[in-house]
């Protein structure tokens, strides 16, 4: 019992501390200093009604918006709740399947010459909401045409929603599917 009060209370001093002070200190600094992250980086529309978030792709189909990477997080779309690859290698004839489909489903949107990639192989996370410079490029006819613009318009709107290397070398320059998109709606309606 001498051992055992101690304990105890060293348990509920350490709760107090680490589950209600040092969470609450973290929280107030990165609401001060951070706000639009600590809160998700969430992306509003047009009528200013919270879209999604910056940092988690986003579900599109329509002809008359840039398309994705593929999700690997199965038929739930892009959940951050089921994060994750296939883990799949390359010669696995399901994922071969798989990217075959998607090519497919590419060409019969009229997506003609080479298919960048990562238009048809999920990231490791399945949840990324970039696209390569190219996997936008190809997209551009079709998303002009669909949207009524000339295709100039539109690369001048990719170029402007380009985020080049993190630090200016880590990675490549890249589009985000969901701020572009919504770039998009906000310069002409459809």
């Amino acid at each position: 019992m001498k051992d055992l009060k101690p304990a105890i209370l060293l348990f509920l001093v350490f709760t107090f501390i680490c589950g209600g002070i040092y969470p609450a200190v973290v929280t107030g600094i990165a609401q001060s200093l951070f706000p639009r992250q600590a809160n998700g980086s969430l992306l509003v529309d047009r009528n200013n009604r919270e879209t999604g978030s910056s940092l988690i792709g986003q579900p599109f189909s329509a002809p008359q918006y840039f398309w994705p990477r593929p999700s690997a997080t199965g038929g739930f779309g892009y959940n951050p709740a089921a994060s994750g690859g296939s883990n799949s290698g390359p010669t696995n004839p399901a994922y071969l399947q798989t990217v075959a489909d998607r090519v497919q489903r590419l060409r019969d949107s009229g997506l003609t010459g080479e298919i960048p990639a990562d238009l048809v192989q999920a990231s490791a996370s399945g949840l990324d909401p970039h696209l390569t410079l190219e996997s936008a490029r190809v997209q551009i006819p079709r998303v002009a045409k669909a949207r009524g613009m000339s295709e100039d318009e539109v690369v001048r709107l990719v170029a402007g929603q380009t985020e080049g290397r993190q630090f200016g070398l880590l990675g490549e320059p890249r589009v985000n599917v969901l701020e572009l998109n919504l770039r998009l709606d906000a310069s002409k309606p459809e």
